[in-house]
Parts: C-alpha cells; structure tokens; sequence
C-alpha cells in the first residue's frame, strides 16, 4: 500500500482539459460535403455540451455566464463559447454533435455527444457530487445507438461498418480521475493510500486502453484521444496546494506526465496490433503548460485567474454575474476550465498539424 500523500485539495466537481493560446489562420469551410460522416464525441467537461443538465448532479454548466458567447447562449457546456468538439465538427462541416441525453434522435446520423462533466475514467470518479456518465456508461450508450437508431437507416451491417470506418471519435478522459478522485481527501476515494502515482497512471492507462478496444470492436476506426492538460497549473489546484511559491505545482504536472507517456505508447500499440486502426495522440500537454507560464508569447493577458466571477478558486462561476470583458485574453474561464479562444486554438493545431495530433493530423485523419 503506498504510503499516505500530504497532498489534498478541495473536492472541485468539473475536470480541467490544457490548451493554449495564439495567433492563427482558421482554415475557411465551404458549404460542401462533410469530411466525415459523423462526429462521436466521448469525455468530460472539455466536451460536454449538455449531458449534464439532465443528470442529479451538482456539476452543470446551465446557467449564465456560462455560454455568454455562445450562439445558444447558456446549453450546459462549460466555457463562454465554443468547445474543442465545436470547433472538430465544424472543420468536418458537420452540426454540433447534440448531447445523447437530451433528445436521442432516430434520423440523427452525423453523431452525438455523449461526454458527460465530472466522471472519468474509472466509474466511481466523480460520484461524491452526483450522477454522471462514467466512460464505460457512454461506451454503452454508443452501443445502444448502434443497435437501435442506426441499422435502419443503412442497407445491411457492411454498409454501417462503412459509415463507422470513416466516422471520427474523440476523447478525451481521465482528468477527474485525478481532480476528482486521486487528488481529493484520501478519505474520499483512498486511491491515494492504494496506489502509487506510477500505479495509478498505470491502472488509468490499461482500463482506458480496455475500453478504447470496445469501440473498436463496435466498430470505430479513427480515434483521437487527448492527452490530459498541466493540471498542476489550473486555478483550483495551483490556489490550494503548497507548490513552493511558483505558479503550477509541479507534483503533480509529473503524475500526469506518468499518465500521458503510457497513453502515448499504449496508442501506437493499439494502432499497430488492431487491424485498420487508427489512434490518434492528441499531444498537446507541453504547448498548453507554455501558454501558462509565457502567457504574453501566446497573446493572453492573464493566464492565472478565472475570466468569470467565482467565491474562491475551487468554485464554479457564480450564476448570472457579469464576466471579464476580455475572455479572448484569459487562458481560464473559471477555476478547472478554459476559455473558447483558447480551444479555439487547441482544435486549430490537432486539425492542422500532425505533430500536435500524432502520427496524424485530423485534417489527415479525415483522408484516411
């Protein structure tokens, strides 16, 4: 049993995903025929944009100011704007992947949304602030979307298998596992007295990896799964931990380190052992740990606060209280989360650059 940490933090009930900022050309769309024939996106709060808002859970998203730049102002996703699924779907020329929850349609075919704010990948991760969509609970509803509402619509299971090979899924999973979980008050979860950081980044690794098999064997064949951010670097936890004067907490930017080595070895194994795969590294972690600690490099202003009204840092955005009126400045929207430009430019460099989404870019991707 590994010995007690000193380490706690005030239990936070919404994950952080990295990301960073700067100037670029956004890649002009035309109206023309999808890149893709669906989006199928999978995760936590970097990509809910409503699942939660039918949930008993205190981690929601539904309120202003929240969505304040949003075209549909306050849906449940946990940003100002935009998230990096938005922005995937657009570059694809596909509609925002509706959340699953909300309204499952039977006709619906360019994908759902099925990520869901506060779970992880473990399935006890994230209960202690209520009910939520664990990674294995969407895989299963995927499958239900499988089995139900898509075979209709398709001349015969060759045909479908056609439509998931070209469809791109997106994930992005295992932030709460440490926010929620292993960085909590041992006496939460005691993950922390059970493993060691090596082994839990381990144990994540493997049932991640596990459950990336099961799409496969539903049927998915392009995957992209993101890297978990400097989450030693986000207001909630640089604000309640000791981190010896410096703006991130370097103990734990290296527990996730141990996570995103292994997730991108697992990758390229899985790649290379299931027939017509492709997975994809979403390898952002070191651009976004640049952008907090060289902000101006990146045209931020303010790479340590949240952008919205929060009582302390470990709290969500206080309901209806006027934001910052520079979001397009800030790195952070409230204590665990980004803002849309800053997604806006995470989304930009997985589209467009094959060293940032690895060994393939999702422009490539879409080509495959």
């Amino acid at each position: 049993m590994a010995p007690r940490s000193k380490l706690a933090i005030t239990p936070p009930y919404i994950f952080f995903s990295f990301i960073f900022l700067e100037s670029f050309l956004w890649p002009a769309v035309t109206p023309q025929q999808p890149l893709a024939p669906a989006l199928y996106v999978f995760g936590d709060s970097l990509f809910d944009s409503g699942n939660n808002n039918f949930l008993p859970t205190a981690a929601k998203a539904n309120y202003p100011p929240y969505g304040q730049n949003f075209t549909g102002g306050a849906t449940g996703r946990f940003t100002n704007g935009r998230t990096v699924a938005d922005f995937i779907a657009e570059y694809l020329r596909l509609p925002y992947p509706p959340p699953y929850v909300s309204l499952p349609k039977s006709d619906w075919l360019t994908g759902f949304n099925y990520a869901s704010g506060s779970c992880g990948i473990l399935s006890e991760t994230g209960s202690q602030v209520g009910a939520c969509l664990s990674l294995d609970a969407q895989i299963n509803l995927f499958h239900l979307t499988l089995k139900f509402q898509l075979p209709i619509h398709f001349n015969g299971p060759k045909d479908l298998s056609k439509y998931l090979s070209k469809s791109i899924f997106i994930v992005s999973i295992g932030n709460n596992d440490y926010i929620n979980n292993y960085l909590l008050d041992p006496d939460i979860y005691g993950t922390r007295q059970q493993y060691t950081p090596q082994q839990f980044a381990q144990l994540l690794v493997h049932s991640l990896s596990r459950k990336l098999q099961m799409l496969y064997s539903l049927g998915a064949r392009k995957m992209v799964v993101f890297e978990l951010g400097p989450i030693g670097c986000i207001p909630q936890v640089a604000a309640t931990t000791q981190h010896q004067g410096r703006q991130c907490n370097e103990d734990v930017n290296y527990m996730i380190s141990l996570f995103n080595d292994g997730l991108g070895n697992t990758l390229k194994n899985l790649t290379s052992t299931l027939q017509g795969s492709y997975f994809v590294l979403g390898g952002l972690n070191g651009l976004g740990y640049d952008a907090v600690t060289n902000p101006f490099k990146y045209g931020l202003t303010d790479s340590s606060d949240p952008c919205c009204t929060t009582i302390v840092h470990g709290t969500p955005c206080i309901p209806d209280l006027i934001a910052c009126s520079n979001p397009y400045q800030h790195y952070f929207w409230d204590s665990w989360h980004l803002t849309e430009a800053t997604y806006k430019v995470l989304a930009s460099h997985c589209i467009n650059n094959s060293s940032a989404c690895a060994p393939l870019s999702i422009m490539q991707l879409a080509q495959v």
